[in-house]
């Protein structure tokens, strides 16, 4: 126990390393993330023209009602993971493994939020330093410094998505946490019923420092609209963003940083890890489908604070992302259940549940960036596309991805990554893309360009998270060893590696 623990410091320290010499401790914290791309940080890198007529006007005050919407927002992501996403990874498991699974995700969702507030929120929505900057933030905001003054009982500002509407820091912060721990917990349900628990919290640790939180910068990272003064600053300001932002990708809630980053990283550690013992040779049915049911219904409520939260509002740009969600779902749920009966004879409840979260992932990154028209194509589209991605494509790869993380999320995630790059054209329904400088609506660049500048982020992303994955899972396999032992698998995981069991009978 004491071995794995040290050992899971050291990597976590050597993580941080690697990345904490690129940047700068001079930096200050850039504002948040565009409208047209989503969420956001902090908005203390905004600047006015004339300081002194600056100074002399009063500091625009958080409205209350953003503050409380994004609090209730918080809260529901983090019902997306505790409980929702442990009961739906959970039932789909055999019982001795069911534990496990609900042990996983609650750990590695508390120990993504400490990691979080430690130094992930500064790396991530913070302005770096160099040629790394673009890739990576600074160090202002280590273990959260800054965001609140004591002495005078300050608290810092982020921007929203308007000028002069900011919102405390510190919510910004405990929003954004719950999707990088989310996004960890997907990646759990590729390697299921077969990993070691010290594995995959080293694992994680090294994936979330050197590939979540670059890839959250580089997407959702930029200074926010207060920044953008005239028209002669729009370039370099827009310049100064993640990489993929100033790219002009579109992503609302996390098609790219969530579903394709954990997707990919899922897979990889599929394939590392091998099949389960016994597959395709003995019957693996889940254990629970009314748990899985549960989670799905469950996943469904929360994710509207994961879509409609990202307009970091209590506005119509809400309103728009929660009828988005709450429509493309619906529209999944069904061209899923269809398509599998026209294929399959029967229309399953696994089915059902699995369409529905098809249609979440598919309709995050174009939440906010699509109209009505856009989300029933996209979750039409998206649930025949992911039956393909659980059948057809996983047979074609010929790997474990036990609780299909990559054919639901990141083929999810890119289709609604590459639709949204289609149906954000004014032409086809979609808000089309902001001047910041005015706040108006800006000529479009076009269908093609925009689908162009979609695909280029969605296989940046794809390669980087492969590369990290490989690499976080390959270090956890070195020091504590990847791959429980046979006799350990076949008694299940539960009271092998936790001492219980989920159910006492």
């Amino acid at each position: 126990m004491k071995k794995w623990i040290i050992a899971l410091a050291s990597v976590a320290a050597l993580a941080l390393g690697a990345v904490a010499p690129t940047v700068s401790l001079a930096q200050a914290p850039a504002a948040e993330q565009k409208k047209d791309t989503a969420a956001a940080p902090s908005a203390e890198a905004a600047k006015a023209p004339d300081t002194a007529s600056a100074a002399a006007a009063p500091a625009p005050t958080p409205n209350k009602g953003d503050v409380a919407w994004m609090l209730t927002s918080t809260a529901l992501v983090l019902c997306m993971s505790v409980p929702a996403l442990a009961l739906f990874y959970g039932g789909l498991v055999r019982t001795k493994n069911m534990l496990s699974v609900l042990m996983q995700v609650f750990v590695v969702f508390s120990l993504i939020v400490v990691l979080w507030c430690v130094y992930g929120y500064s790396l991530a929505f913070t302005e770096g330093s160099g040629v790394l900057s673009p890739f990576v933030g600074g160090l202002d905001r280590l273990f959260l410094a800054g965001t609140f003054t004591p002495a005078t009982g300050d608290f810092s500002m982020a921007s929203t998505f308007d000028k002069a509407t900011p919102l405390p820091e510190l919510v910004y912060v405990a929003f954004q946490a719950t999707f990088a721990a989310i996004t960890c917990c997907l990646i759990l349900g590729s390697t299921v019923e077969r990993i070691k628990f010290s594995a995959v919290l080293i694992a994680i640790t090294i994936w979330f420092t050197l590939s979540y939180l670059p890839v959250a910068h580089m997407v959702w990272f930029w200074e926010g609209p207060d920044a953008y003064t005239s028209a002669a600053v729009a370039d370099a300001v827009t310049a100064k963003g993640g990489l993929i932002n100033a790219w002009g990708a579109l992503d609302y809630a996390g098609g790219t940083v969530v579903h394709i980053n954990s997707g990919v990283a899922g897979l990889v550690g599929a394939i590392l890890l091998g099949k389960r013992i016994g597959l395709g040779k003995e019957p693996m049915p889940p254990h629970s489908l009314t748990m899985t049911m549960i989670g799905a219904s469950l996943l469904w409520f929360g994710w509207f604070g994961f879509n409609a939260g990202s307009a970091l509002e209590a506005n119509g740009a809400a309103a728009l992302a929660f009828m988005n969600t709450f429509l493309a779902t619906a529209c999944a749920v069904l061209s899923w259940s269809f398509a599998e009966w026209m294929v399959k004879g029967k229309p399953s409840m696994l089915g059902a549940a699995s369409g529905a979260v098809a249609g979440l992932v598919a309709i995050t990154p174009a939440a906010g960036n699509v109209g009505i028209p856009g989300a029933f194509v996209i979750g039409l589209a998206v649930g025949p596309i992911c039956l393909w991605g659980v059948t057809g494509l996983k047979k074609m790869i010929g790997r474990d991805d036990a609780l299909d993380v990559f054919g639901v999320h990141a083929i999810g995630g890119i289709t609604g990554a590459l639709l949204t790059g289609i149906f954000n054209a004014p032409s086809l329904g979609g808000p089309g893309v902001t001047n910041w400088v005015t706040m108006k609506p800006t000529e479009y660049p076009g269908i093609l360009d925009q689908f162009i500048i979609q695909f280029k982020a969605v296989c940046l992303v794809f390669v980087w998270t492969a590369v990290v994955a490989f690499i976080a899972f390959k270090v956890a396999d070195l020091i504590v060893g990847l791959r429980v032992t046979e006799e350990e698998e076949r008694e299940g995981l539960d009271t092998t590696y936790h001492g219980e069991t989920a159910y006492n009978m």
